[in-house]
C-alpha cells in the first residue's frame, strides 16, 4: 500500500466531512436570529455542537471559549470569530433567516460575516486537536462584535490564557489582513444664541460651527500607511435648529475618525480639540484602536509561502480590542457583508478549513 497516498486521501475525506458538518451548523445558526446583544439562542446552538464534539466549553455571557490543557512552554494561538450579525436590510430578496443553498452558495444573514469563519475555525481546531504542534490552540466565539459591545470580546478577554497571536476569521478571501483601521467617534457642538430670524438678533450656532467644519473637511494627516493609507475623518451627522424663523442656539455634529497604525486615538482627539475655534468635542471612546502585525511574523511569512498576499483592511473587528498581535484571515468577501442576499461559498468553507490546518500545523 502507498501510505502517503492513503494519508492524502484520508485527509481529503476528513476535510469533506468537516465541511459538511460546518455547513449543517451554519444553516442552524442562520435560522436562529443572532443580532448583536441578542445572541443567546445562537450561542446555545453552538455550545451544544461544541459539547457534542467532546470539547470543553466555558461560557462567558454569550461568548464561548474552548481551551484545553495548555503547554506553558509553547506560544498560544487564538482562533476567534463572532456569532452576532447586523440587522437585515430591507432589500433582501430571500428570507435572511432561511438558509438557502443554490449551487455552491449558502445564502443567509451572517453566512459571510462571519459565519463562514466561525464554523471553519472551529472545524480547523477539531482537525488540529491532538496533533503535536509548536503552538497551543484556543478557540473563541465572541458576541456583540458588530457593535463593539461591552459584553463581547472585552468580557471574555480577562478569561483568556496568555495569547501570543490571534487569527480572526473575518471574510478576507483567505488573504491575510495584517493591518486594520481603528475607529473613534467624536461628538461636536457649537453654541450660539437664539433670536428671531426676521430681525438682526441672536448668534447663529450653524455659522459658529462653519469654520471648524470646513477645517475638518480639508485637513489631511501626514503619516500615510502603505497598507491602510491616510487616517480619515468624516463629519457624518449634523443637527441644528427647531423651526424656520428661529436662529439656532446649538449645532451638533458627529465625526467618524478611522486611524491608521501611526496614530493613537488619544493623540488624534487632543489634536482635533486644539484646532477647533468654536466647537467643543467629546470622544465617545478611545478603545477601538488600529491594529498591525509585523509582516515578518512566522505565521504571516508562512501565509506568504502558501501564496497568500498580505493587505490592509478598512473594516473594524474584534482586533481593535486585542492587546496582542493579530490578523484577519477568513472565507468570504468583505464586500458581501451587511448587504442584501449575503452568502458564503461552500467551497470557500472547505478551502478555509484546509488552509487553516495547513497554516497552523506546518508553520
Amino acid at each position: 500500500m502507498n501510505y502517503e497516498l492513503f494519508r492524502i486521501f484520508a485527509s481529503i475525506m476528513d476535510i469533506q466531512a468537516y465541511t459538511q458538518e460546518a455547513v449543517g451548523l451554519l444553516k442552524l445558526l442562520i435560522s436562529t436570529p443572532s443580532v448583536s446583544r441578542d445572541e443567546t439562542d445562537a450561542a446555545d446552538i453552538l455550545a451544544d455542537f461544541i459539547g457534542k464534539c467532546g470539547l470543553p466549553c466555558q461560557r462567558i455571557g454569550n461568548n464561548l471559549l474552548v481551551c484545553e490543557q495548555l503547554d506553558t512552554e509553547k506560544p498560544t494561538v487564538l482562533l476567534c470569530a463572532h456569532i452576532d450579525t447586523v440587522k437585515p436590510v430591507s432589500t433582501w430578496t430571500l428570507d435572511p433567516f432561511t438558509p438557502t443553498i443554490e449551487g455552491d452558495r449558502l445564502y443567509g444573514l451572517g453566512s459571510n460575516d462571519c459565519g463562514g469563519g466561525l464554523v471553519s475555525l472551529l472545524q480547523a481546531y477539531r482537525c488540529l486537536r491532538g496533533r503535536t504542534m509548536k503552538y497551543n490552540l484556543v478557540y473563541l466565539a465572541s458576541c456583540e462584535e458588530e457593535v463593539s459591545g461591552a459584553n463581547g470580546f472585552s468580557l471574555a478577554l480577562p478569561q483568556l490564557p496568555k495569547i501570543d497571536v490571534a487569527i480572526v476569521g473575518e471574510p478576507t478571501g483567505m488573504q491575510p489582513a495584517i493591518a486594520e483601521r481603528g475607529l473613534m467617534v467624536i461628538d461636536g457642538v457649537a453654541h450660539g444664541k437664539s433670536g428671531h430670524a426676521a430681525r438682526n438678533e441672536g448668534v447663529n450656532a450653524i455659522y459658529e460651527a462653519l469654520d471648524d467644519l470646513v477645517w475638518l473637511r480639508d485637513y489631511r494627516f501626514t503619516k500615510e500607511s502603505a497598507l491602510l493609507g491616510a487616517t480619515k475623518m468624516t463629519v457624518t451627522v449634523l443637527n441644528s435648529g427647531t423651526q424656520h424663523n428661529v436662529v439656532p442656539d446649538e449645532c451638533r455634529f458627529v465625526i467618524d475618525v478611522r486611524p491608521n497604525e501611526y496614530y493613537e486615538n488619544e493623540y488624534l482627539f487632543a489634536f482635533l480639540k486644539k484646532h477647533m475655534k468654536k466647537c467643543e468635542l467629546t470622544a465617545r471612546s478611545f478603545r477601538l484602536r488600529s491594529s498591525h502585525i509585523d509582516e515578518e511574523h512566522p505565521l504571516i511569512q508562512h501565509c506568504k509561502a502558501m501564496g497568500m498576499q498580505p493587505f490592509g483592511s478598512p473594516t473594524l473587528s474584534d482586533q481593535a480590542l486585542m492587546p496582542f498581535p493579530s490578523f484577519k484571515l477568513g472565507p468570504g468577501d468583505s464586500a458581501r457583508s451587511h448587504s442584501a442576499d449575503e452568502y458564503i461559498g461552500i467551497s470557500e468553507i472547505a478551502n478555509a478549513i484546509e488552509t487553516y490546518v495547513q497554516l497552523i500545523a506546518n508553520c
